[in-house]
């Protein structure tokens, strides 16, 4: 198919060609909200979840789901801009805690130069840079799973040249643009929850391990069969790239790095904010009102060899899916046609709620949080309604 964007073509295949840029190839899109609720088929599978998610991908996520399930042939459809990419990306979502002590959550914007799509994350993979050794990657093989972050931290357990370090971040926006700095390492980056009301929304930053034993697919913990690289950290302190995979996990895989854009605009108005000296009032929706619970999960799903092929076309590797000739990409329109109700019959959002989904009080920590039952919150799902196209 003849691309519609011929002189970017030319412009992006000139910066990565250079010695310079070729370091920065990455595949990067945008994927609609599939669904928002409790259900985890990676931690709780079969059950309803003891916090609330919000998932992109293919409409095969509640389905529950064991390694000998291939959800590129389960799912129908997906809201991933490439049709290919049936793969199911979750994470916790985020509220703002009013003055009253009522709960909404906070709504999710389009990042930058992703065109219109339905809230979502932008997901990107990442080639490996050098100075690493090995820079040949490994595709995910069927039944891969991982998560990452800890949903019941409530502070910062590593230290700065821990591998990990980085892995979940937010960045306060001012308005102006989308910040400085490699994400995760730039000046308006943090790891909890920015401190003060960020005008032009919060960017929150996951990247996934990208070293794996070659062996498991999963683990107990889903976290144990992957690894960060170590290494030297970058001069701006990232360690995400150009270190090298350790001995125990030697076999590269995409690094998988997620976006997702929290718009809190709505809610700088200082006379919503808690009296001067309290606490910040965003919290994640497991009542981590810190932001060290920051925590992500990952089901592949590409059919066949798509993101192999994705991964070594020069036009997918430039950042635009518009040029991405061997995918197939999809509209915004077409994305957002795939949905699925939800299965949990609950509110979680649209309006201010007297508490979080499922038994999810505040804990404020340090110390980690433990899991609180019997609150009355529901715990079975209705009948699977399906989703609502099949595009």
């Amino acid at each position: 198919m003849r691309s519609p964007y011929p002189y970017l073509i030319a412009l992006t295949l000139a910066l990565v060609s250079t010695p310079g840029q070729a370091q920065f190839r990455t595949l990067r899109f945008p994927c609609s909200q599939l669904v928002t609720e409790r259900l985890d088929p990676l931690v709780t599978p079969g059950s309803v979840s003891p916090h609330l998610h919000q998932v992109v991908g293919g409409n095969a996520f509640n389905i529950t789901m064991d390694p000998a399930h291939d959800p590129s042939s389960i799912a129908t459809c997906t809201t991933c801009r490439f049709r290919e990419d049936n793969s199911n990306y979750w994470t916790m979502a985020m509220y703002f805690k009013h003055r009253n002590g009522s709960f909404i959550r906070v709504p999710q914007i389009a990042n930058e130069n992703t065109g219109a799509p339905d809230g979502g994350m932008t997901i990107y993979y990442i080639e490996p840079r050098a100075p690493t050794k090995n820079r040949t990657v490994t595709i995910f093989p069927q039944g891969f799973r991982m998560r990452v972050g800890n949903p019941s931290l409530r502070s910062n357990i590593y230290g700065m040249n821990h591998p990990a370090v980085n892995q979940t971040t937010m960045r306060c926006w001012d308005g102006s643009g989308i910040g400085p700095g490699t994400p995760s390492t730039g000046a308006t980056d943090s790891r909890g929850f920015p401190t003060g009301p960020c005008k032009g929304g919060i960017r929150s930053q996951v990247y996934f391990p990208q070293c794996w034993d070659g062996v498991n697919l999963d683990s107990a913990d889903h976290e144990s069969h992957v690894s960060h690289p170590v290494g030297k950290q970058a001069p701006d302190g990232n360690l995400m790239f150009g270190t090298d995979c350790p001995e125990s996990h030697p076999v590269r895989i995409p690094l998988i790095f997620m976006e997702t854009v929290w718009d809190t605009k709505p809610f700088t108005d200082p006379s919503l904010w808690p009296a001067e000296g309290e606490e910040q009032p965003l919290v994640w929706s497991m009542g981590d009102p810190t932001g060290y619970g920051h925590h992500a999960d990952y089901i592949f799903g590409w059919e066949g060899d798509s993101l192999k092929r994705a991964l070594s076309d020069e036009g997918c590797m430039t950042s635009y899916p518009g040029i991405c000739e061997v995918l197939t990409r999809r509209s915004d329109e077409e994305m957002a046609k795939c949905k699925i109700v939800p299965r949990v019959d609950e509110i979680t959002e649209g309006q201010y709620i007297e508490k979080l989904p499922g038994c999810n009080p505040i804990q404020r920590g340090p110390e980690p949080a433990t899991v609180i039952s019997d609150c009355g919150a529901a715990s079975t799902t209705i009948a699977f309604p399906g989703a609502t196209g099949g595009v």
